[in-house]
């Protein structure tokens, strides 16, 4: 049989698959999951998703009229196929790169993203929010809007709240359920094609809408009666009972790697006139078509740059812990003496290294699903019961139950201990997942304890410390990534409350840090030392309370005080400075330089060339320092990133 000519280089944008036959389409979506493979390959990222999306992504595009026809992606994360076929394929190898595409869906970077996301369980709102602007603005004729959620995401209740939502209001939407856990589905065949495909045509619509016409004759009681028997027969024969009760008309399961089943139940929606919103269940295997993903337990989720052939990640060199797995250790050391200790986490236990915990403690960890707000509320819960929970969320994440961390947690001052991974800037995955807000939104809660380590062994005393506390709510916050090397205890000691540690000391400079930048500002003591100019650097370790002691006494014997912190201004910087404010220490004179991120998103980079853009390097610190002693200016230093 002769080799097949390639069909995805005749793709520019996705019109150009519009004239294709089914046969192609299949060809396309063959030679677009190899691309996607070789892909990640060469840059590493989110295969396994994109690789269960390649029929589905080339079936929708092939069908609807993108970009006019909006396509929401939820989370963002599979979207990989998507980039290729809208006009990016000539930038797909600088995926996650400096200065390259996104990992995610972003407004900025092409017509055919019409809503930015890399949180989950977001489409359906925003996709609601597109179909009744379409509505109000009497568009002919009327763009379809289409809406793609994993069942992961199904599981956060912003999903429900926009379904619910969307069934009230009667407005068309296509919302695609990617089901690929087979967590809802039941079996899919040819005979669930075969009624998606004529449950979803518009001789049956129509004929449903006929009877429903004709129902309204009949009295009311007989009416209601038709309606739900007619919604509960297509529930039972396609499991979507759930759905249609949320208003929704359910079609489905349909197998979501079958261009034979796909394409026709599509166009059957793309050519109806019902108003109501309709649900379609696809079925899909992550990480489908590539052997080493397929095997993988996690489908290659989640991966680094890769040998395509064996599927082999290439791994960096050896080097100290994780803050991760350090965190996973010092909190195992705390269950062991303690078996009120209790672990919950969002649909993250590899990330958060909860996974480690529950293999030592299965029956005291709970993954509650893409959910933080019920964590939240469901740590709070064991909580009034005399457990010692520890909510494990990321910073970025955490933002999602923040009225239950308020309502539920401070005001009743629970003992919720939060343990905040990827504080910081955090690389690859940019500004969606940085952890820059979690100083800010914690530092005005009363009573709240919130800590930072410097190093490894510095979060193994956080984890002790907040074990410790049993009277209030707490929070540490760490950063992805390897620590700094140093040795790690048996278990953590906990700390005295509200107590930070001197370091060096001398000089008219004093650098007050909070977390692990620490380790650059003793390197910038070094620096400074050596031009002659020594300087105090000290760790706060807590932002509340505050150490105003250590403060006071930094203020008074010091010409400039700088703090360093790796978040938003209006966090650790913004407390201290409002201290010393109230005590008179600007009145003496004193000089203050706050460093934090800047005011502007960090783009996806090398964590090391974020920090550089963000100016909070050692350099960065030597500069302000000097600047201030008025020694040299900013401008004969370093350049400086703009606030």
């Amino acid at each position: 049989m002769p080799p097949r000519t390639p069909l995805l280089d005749r793709v520019n944008i996705p019109a150009d698959l519009r004239n294709f036959s089914n046969d192609q389409l299949k060809q396309v979506a063959d030679e677009l999951r190899a691309e996607t493979i070789d892909t990640v390959s060469v840059t590493g990222g989110h295969l396994g998703s994109s690789l269960g999306v390649v029929e589905l992504t080339v079936a929708i595009h092939a069908v609807f009229d993108t970009p006019r026809d909006r396509l929401i992606w939820d989370v963002g994360h599979q979207t990989y196929p998507h980039k290729i076929l809208t006009g990016r394929r000539d930038r797909i190898r600088t995926l996650r790169q400096p200065g390259g595409l996104s990992g995610f869906t972003r407004r900025s970077e092409s017509e055919y993203d019409p809503f930015g996301a890399a949180h989950s369980s977001t489409s359906i709102s925003a996709g609601l929010g597109m179909a009744v602007a379409r509505d109000l603005k009497h568009e002919e004729p009327p763009r379809n809007v289409i809406a793609v959620i994993g069942d992961g995401s199904m599981s956060a209740g912003m999903a429900y709240e926009a379904m619910n939502n969307a069934g009230a209001m009667k407005s068309r939407l296509i919302v695609i359920l990617n089901d690929n856990d087979m967590s809802i589905a039941p079996p899919v065949g040819a005979m669930s094609a075969y009624l998606s495909t004529l449950i979803s045509s518009r001789s049956f619509m129509s004929l449903r809408d006929f009877a429903a016409k004709m129902a309204k004759r009949f009295p009311r009681t007989l009416e209601r009666t038709a309606r739900r028997a007619e919604e509960y027969a297509r529930g039972i024969l396609t499991g979507g009972t759930l759905f249609e009760e949320l208003g929704f008309y359910y079609v489905g399961p349909i197998d979501g790697h079958n261009m034979d089943h796909l394409l026709p139940v599509l166009r059957n929606l793309r050519d109806s006139d019902a108003a109501e919103p309709v649900l379609l269940h696809v079925v899909t295997q992550k990480g489908k078509g590539y052997a080493p993903a397929e095997a993988a337990g996690d489908k290659l989720h989640a991966t680094a740059k890769f040998n395509v052939v064996t599927g082999e990640q290439k791994k960096a060199p050896p080097g100290p812990p994780t803050y991760t797995n350090v965190f996973a250790k010092a909190l195992i050391a705390e269950a062991e003496a303690n078996p009120n200790i209790v672990t919950v986490t969002a649909a993250m236990p590899g990330g958060t290294g909860l996974d480690k915990f529950a293999q030592k403690f299965p029956t005291r960890m709970f993954d509650v699903g893409i959910a933080e707000q019920h964590a939240v509320t469901f740590a709070a819960g064991m909580a009034t019961e005399g457990l010692a929970p520890f909510c494990a969320i990321y910073s970025t994440f955490l933002q999602r139950g923040y009225d239950q961390l308020v309502h539920d947690v401070v005001l009743q001052s629970l003992p919720v201990r939060f343990a905040m991974d990827r504080a910081g800037l955090v690389g690859a995955d940019g500004a969606t997942h940085a952890g820059a807000y979690d100083l800010c939104f914690l530092g005005p809660m009363p009573r709240m304890v919130i800590m930072a380590p410097s190093d490894e062994a510095e979060l193994m005393d956080c984890v002790a410390t907040a074990a410790a506390i049993d009277d209030r709510p707490s929070a540490f916050r760490y950063p992805r990534g390897e620590g700094v090397g140093v040795a790690l205890p048996e278990r953590g000691t906990p700390w005295e409350i509200g107590k930070g540690r001197l370091l060096r000391e001398g000089g008219k400079v004093a650098i007050l840090v909070l977390g692990t930048r620490l380790m650059d500002a003793l390197s910038a003591a070094d620096e400074l030392a050596a031009r002659g100019y020594p300087c105090t650097v000290a760790d706060a370790r807590f932002m509340k309370p505050l150490d105003t002691a250590l403060i006071d006494q930094l203020a008074r014997h010091h010409e400039v005080l700088i703090t360093v912190e790796e978040g938003a201004f209006g966090g650790f910087s913004a407390a201290v400075a409002h201290h010393l404010a109230w005590t008179g220490a600007f009145d003496r004179g004193l000089k203050f330089r706050p460093m934090t991120l800047p005011d502007r998103l960090i783009d996806h980079n090398t964590p090391a060339a974020q920090l550089i853009d963000a100016g909070l390097t050692a350099q960065h610190i030597v500069t302000h320092a000097i600047a201030a002693l008025g020694i040299e200016t900013l401008h004969d230093m370093v350049a400086i990133p703009a606030q």
